[in-house]
């Protein structure tokens, strides 16, 4: 690490909530909280809110909705507030106590969503938009509702199954988060984290990258009969239930989950099928520029070119800041009160949660959680989650039940502003750091739409796998290579079988992969909209609306909101017009490394 780094990088401020764990405000909140969740399911009993319950009125619908958006809002500070101590030292027990309480008085809301959808779904639904200006307001939850309500169970079932998933699939992902989190391995006679070891896939030197690569793997060989089991549990919940509500198939839930159609999945997953041979030129392109014939897995984010810039932290903030301010004033001013505010918990530290993300805080405020390195890629990643963190503050006048947003859309922010960064940092770059460039943004589109379409695959067979009976480690690592071969072919030389108890993702939500290659896609095909009203001097028409879609990502679904700016999701032409930007940078990165 350079001098410059070698102090401790900024941690998140918490003391704006609370003192601390032990703050008495903390243990007097808790306790509203659970007086408020007493409160909504008698206010839910008395609306008569159930499957064929009472008829909606304006005012019953306004006690329950107005009485779940306030309990969302103080759960959405309490939720954040302990998640901030939980995910950056996994060994804080009174955290774990702390999210283990607030789970636990939380665990009504569940079967109350479940009841909200039930008779959401059974109402006169014109007649109540007609009636009633709170159901005007929040028409596409009460619209969603109908559609879900579809696939419901009894009500006691529905009930049982909220009930059950803390214990569930819940512990089952919490077991995963706990354990990968504490996981060590010896590298050359050193104890690293995993996490470190993880990071050692990105140093120039290969016989470095092979040997933190194979004590990787015996990390997580260590680790698999544990693992195997809390993927085997989450999937298996996962299925049953879905095929007790009578889905289709393991997908069917997430289209509704994640907002889209299977038509616009399917065009999508056309498209990057399609793309294949293209990112395989560029993998041969850098298996060239390594001196290989085909790369390893463990060369994937092996550095290419040089950086003439030394990404510091402090480097970094200033030039993202630097090319929002270009884009906006009010992206740029976004960016500079998240740094000046200490939003932002940047280094990586034993018993820190890996890789990055952002979560709600108060008000127009987030957090946002990351591990920094000296890397451009490191940037884009700061650059990604404060798209996040501008998404909320957009949605920050709506109710909770507006700012609902699914998956798919809220990649849209975070992709756009990373997108700003990278173009950014390769205008200004000639030589060896243009090509440095070309690579960061090219390694995070393969990942984006070429592994993650691996994941898909295998999450999918997993989910048919698993309808049979539990799936052993190793036929976990045999499915997580052959769906890496399915998409790589024969561009690696080898794969990574343990995958699968790398990613988080394969144990929260279901199918929590194919929403990024959305959010990318959809946010490069803006971005072009964007450079294109630059050119014609309307960039300032194409900032208000885009603006107005990032604040009502909750109040309409995604092939709605993409019809605003002309784009339809079904057509195969847009992802490929999403695509052709790829195409160009590869075909780019193959002129440089020739």
């Amino acid at each position: 690490m350079t001098t410059t780094e070698s102090r401790e990088l900024p941690r998140w401020r918490t003391d704006d909530l609370y003192a601390g764990l032990q703050d008495p405000r903390l243990g007097a909140d808790l306790t509203a909280l659970r007086e408020e969740v007493a409160a909504l399911e008698a206010t839910f009993d008395r609306s008569g809110v159930r499957k064929e319950g009472d008829a909606a009125t304006p005012e019953s619908l306004e006690a329950v909705l107005g009485g779940l958006n306030a309990l969302m809002t103080r759960l959405t500070a309490l939720r954040g507030f302990i998640s901030a101590f939980v995910t950056t030292d996994s060994r804080d027990a009174l955290a774990q106590q702390k999210m283990g309480e607030l789970t636990t008085l939380t665990l009504p809301l569940g079967p109350l969503r479940s009841r909200l959808t039930a008779w959401l779904g059974g109402q006169d639904v014109e007649a109540l938009l007609e009636q009633s200006g709170v159901a005007r307001e929040h028409e596409h939850l009460i619209r969603r509702s109908v559609e879900r309500a579809k696939f419901q169970m009894t009500p006691d079932e529905e009930d049982l199954a909220a009930r059950l998933r803390p214990s569930g699939a819940g512990g089952w992902s919490k077991l995963h988060g706990n354990v990968s989190s504490q996981l060590r391995g010896e590298f050359r006679g050193e104890s690293l984290p995993v996490t470190a070891l993880r990071a050692l896939a990105t140093d120039p030197d290969e016989r470095v990258r092979h040997d933190a690569y194979e004590a990787e793997l015996k990390v997580w060989e260590g680790a698999e009969v544990v693992l195997a089991a809390a993927l085997n549990g989450v999937k298996g919940e996962e299925g049953t239930l879905a095929a007790r509500r009578g889905f289709p198939d393991a997908v069917a839930p997430s289209l509704l989950t994640h907002g889209i159609d299977r038509e616009t999945l399917d065009a999508m997953q056309g498209a990057v099928v399609r793309s294949f041979p293209d990112f395989r030129r560029y993998f041969a392109a850098k298996a060239r520029a390594l001196g290989k014939p085909r790369l390893d897995w463990w060369d994937l984010f092996a550095p290419v070119g040089r950086s003439q810039t030394e990404w510091t932290y402090e480097a970094g903030t200033r030039f993202v800041e630097e090319q929002f301010r270009s884009y906006s004033d009010k992206l740029g001013d976004y960016a500079a009160r998240a740094f000046t505010e200490n939003w932002i918990d940047a280094g990586p530290r034993d018993g820190k949660r890996g890789g990055a993300f952002c979560m709600g805080w108060q008000g127009e405020e987030s957090r946002i959680l990351m591990n920094h390195d000296l890397s451009l890629d490191s940037v884009s990643t700061l650059a990604h989650e404060l798209g996040h963190g501008y998404h909320n503050l957009l949605k920050a006048p709506r109710t909770p039940l507006q700012r609902e947003t699914p998956m798919t859309l809220a990649e849209t922010a975070s992709i756009f502003c990373e997108t700003i960064v990278q173009n950014a940092a390769l205008e200004r770059a000639t030589g060896e750091e243009r090509l440095y460039v070309l690579e960061t943004q090219l390694l995070g589109h393969a990942q984006v739409v070429v592994d993650i379409h691996s994941r898909f695959l295998f999450e999918r067979a997993v989910f048919e796998g698993r309808a049979q009976r539990d799936l052993t480690p190793q036929e976990m690592g045999d499915l997580m290579t052959w769906a890496q071969r399915e998409t790589y072919g024969d561009a690696l030389a080898s794969t990574h079988p343990y995958m699968w108890a790398v990613k988080p993702h394969y144990y929260s939500l279901s199918f929590y992969n194919y929403p990024y290659t959305f959010g990318l896609l959809f946010g490069l095909g803006l971005y072009a909209q964007y450079q294109a009203a630059k050119e014609r001097g309307e960039a300032a028409d194409f900032q208000r609306r885009y603006d107005e879609l990032l604040s009502g990502t909750g109040l309409a679904d995604a092939r709605t909101l993409a019809a605003g700016f002309g784009i339809d999701l079904h057509a195969p032409d847009f992802w490929e017009g999403s695509l052709n930007v790829i195409r160009r940078q590869i075909a780019a990165y193959e002129a440089a490394t020739a």
